[in-house]
């Protein structure tokens, strides 16, 4: 069947950057223009995969196996030139990237078949691939800077070592040195900002050593994976020096190759950073809604941060699942997942009775329409519950479960499950997750954020939240006022039609489980919510999974004779600083343009206002940028030498880090509980 909306399914990274290596030169030049016209190509299902129809007597055929173009065999050109023609490489170009899947063991698997192991892609998380996220991977600030933090007016890093503001935990950080006393730092004479590993005060040089072998013995990277780690550094700087709108299929097809060496060395982690890169470029290139600016910028610096340190991203292939003691957990939602990879199922969360959180998932290769689907797998171990009854407020018990170690429940021959009661929100022991002050859970989920993958929990982006519906937004209990927002905005996915209804009705008393965005400090991506309806009977709707009506929430609580009429808190969303934002637009303003963009744009007007605040770390950090942006030197005999993309790339990764790290301690004493007024609506 042809129809203009049929996708093009997901084809391996190997494979596509592999379609550019056939062409010569001369088609090289015309990949891009051939990209514009894909969209217009007819697209027709086949039973074992897809025909594009370029032309009457020209189509591509892709064939699918396990859900992917998983080999180049299976994409066929019939004109001539076949397989080095531009058809080929265009539509493989063209065509969304899949995500290796992982898994677990054929022996730990559940769900439907082909879903391998647990179902999902490993590198991308449920909740995506860093929607709306800093540079993930980055640590939070230390010592000084976390009691400096509370105020907008103090420098975020303070002095001394808590000017390294570190990029992860036990990894790389980054080194700013401080002018002496009295003095403004010469930009001649100060060293660029150079991530470097964690060293003692007093220690010599801030350069970045080699890797080498920690005292105490550790891993010692081959010449391979020095080799791809240079490969991988060198294909995301000239993305970086580039910007989105200058790399092209040439520059997304390096990336994929160095992704493929990378995998192949194992390094597995900046591989598929690089593969993540690669696709946000693909959705820019052809203006996908789901692209967003700041994800790219958090994919490039989580990549650039990976290779100063590739001795912690050399990690196993495959998550493992270990045997486990018995269960019992208390279903506490149900989210969908769709990622730009072309993955989709559900993950259902619940809570064991000491709080700790597990995961259920079953996602495999489809669309939104197979997210709504898998709602409906059951719970691994033949109980035959599905995933939504279990999230809805059921219970389970689990015998001889396999747990991996960020807490997903995997499946298995030997688990057995049996359905039991569930609780309630506000019953035990679902109910405590709500009793924590608001701003200690963000200041938790911004730790979580800030480690590294490998080491993250389930649920540790979660916020719980308990508050009242305002005209302005959601007025959280003890904490401020924010925006809910809608975690994807997928058409088929009712999450911003249900956050339409319920902000329509002020005054209603809700508990909420969201998302924490760090780039949006007055916004939360709401998932799941509770309220108590017509009857006085608990409602409770994962938003992303069933569509609201107006029968579904009650309509305002006549007001008693005399009472006073209660009015919204006069408040705003928590901001970070004006000063702070600038730099953070600047950081993405490099992804968007390049090099070229920043060196045009670079005025001495934002570190002069950074300092101005205190904030004379961030001041340092914009002016290298700027300074390596337009640093352009001649020889003796006048010849323009060649730029330092490096240094480029240095100094943005040092304001990225910077500008996430000083998010990250500022935003928890944003969320402080505002001042206490007869007039606000808050929920007993």
């Amino acid at each position: 069947m042809t129809t203009p909306s049929t996708p093009l399914p997901p084809v391996a990274a190997e494979v596509a950057a592999g379609a550019l290596d056939l062409l010569p030169a001369r088609l090289r030049k015309r990949v891009d223009g051939a990209l514009a016209k894909v969209p217009g190509w007819p697209v027709e299902a086949t039973p074992d995969g897809a025909r594009i129809g370029v032309d009457g007597e020209t189509a591509v055929t892709l064939k699918v196996t396990g859900g992917i173009v998983a080999r180049a065999d299976d994409a066929v050109c019939d004109c001539l030139l076949a397989p080095a023609c531009l058809h080929r490489a265009a539509v493989l170009s063209s065509a969304p990237l899949a995500e290796e899947a992982p898994g677990t063991p054929d022996t730990e698997s559940h769900g439907p078949p082909g879903a391998g192991g647990t179902g999902e892609p490993a590198p991308e998380s449920p909740a995506g691939p860093g929607p709306a996220t800093g540079p993930a991977g980055t640590g939070a600030v230390t010592g000084a800077a976390a009691e400096a933090g509370a105020s907008a007016g103090a420098d975020i890093t303070g002095a001394g070592e808590a000017d390294r503001i570190p990029s992860r935990p036990g990894s790389s950080r980054i080194a700013v040195p401080e002018p002496a006393p009295g003095t403004e730092p010469d930009p001649k004479t100060e060293p660029a900002l150079t991530p470097t590993r964690a060293r003692a005060p007093g220690t010599g040089s801030s350069r970045a050593p080699e890797p080498s072998p920690p005292p105490g013995g550790g891993t010692v990277l081959t010449p391979a994976q020095v080799t791809a780690v240079a490969t991988l550094r060198t294909a995301a700087t000239a993305v970086l020096v580039t910007g989105v709108t200058g790399a092209g299929a040439v520059h997304r097809a390096e990336l994929l190759h160095a992704a493929h060496s990378g995998r192949l060395a194992g390094l597995h982690l900046p591989a598929a950073a690089a593969v993540r890169i690669a696709r946000r470029l693909g959705e820019a290139r052809s203006e996908d809604p789901a692209f967003r600016l700041s994800e790219l910028s958090a994919e490039l610096a989580e990549l650039l941060d990976l290779l100063r340190s590739p001795a912690d991203a050399v990690t196993p292939a495959r998550r493992s699942y270990e045997p486990s003691k018995p269960l019992r957990l208390y279903g506490l939602f149900t989210e969908p997942v769709v990622t730009a990879s072309g993955y989709a199922g559900a993950t259902a969360y619940g809570c064991a009775s000491d709080g700790t959180l597990y995961t259920v998932s079953d996602v495999a290769p489809g669309g939104p329409a197979r997210a709504l689907q898998a709602a409906g797998a059951p719970v691994p171990g033949g109980c035959a519950l599905p995933l939504r009854a279990w999230g809805d407020g059921g219970g389970v018990i689990l015998t001889h479960p396999t747990l991996s170690p960020d807490a997903r429940v995997g499946g298995g021959s030997r688990v057995r499950s049996v359905k039991t009661a569930g609780a309630r929100w506000h019953e035990p022991p679902l109910d405590a997750l709500w009793r924590r002050l608001p701003a200690d859970q963000l200041s938790d989920a911004l730790d979580w954020l800030a480690r590294s993958p490998e080491t993250r929990t389930a649920g540790g982006d979660l916020l719980f939240l308990t508050g009242t519906v305002t005209s302005a937004g959601f007025r959280v209990t003890d904490g401020p006022l924010v925006l809910l927002l809608a975690p994807d905005e997928r058409p088929e996915l009712p999450y911003e039609e249900n956050l339409r209804l319920l902000s329509s009705r002020t005054g209603l008393r809700l508990r909420l489980i969201g998302r924490v965005t760090a780039d949006r400090p007055g916004a939360v991506q709401a998932l799941a919510a509770a309220w108590e309806g017509h009857d006085g009977e608990p409602v409770r709707m994962d938003l992303g999974l069933r569509r609201l009506n107006r029968s579904h929430i009650p309509g305002p609580p006549p007001a008693a004779a005399g009472a006073p009429v209660p009015r919204d808190l006069p408040a705003s969303p928590p901001a970070l600083p004006m000063e702070l934002d600038l730099l953070r637009r600047t950081v993405d303003r490099a992804v968007a343009g390049g090099r070229a963009v920043v060196a045009a744009s670079a005025d001495g007007e934002l570190p002069r206002r950074l300092r101005a605040v205190g904030l004379t770390t961030g001041a340092r950090c914009a002016r290298s940028l700027a300074e390596t942006a337009s640093d352009r030197r001649h020889d003796g005999l006048g010849r323009l030498l060649p730029a330092d993309p490096d240094a480029f790339a240095t100094a943005w990764l040092a304001a990225a880090v910077y500008t996430s790290a000083a998010a990250r301690s500022l935003l928890p004493a944003a969320w402080s509980a505002p001042p206490a007024s007869p007039d606000a609506l808050s929920p007993k």
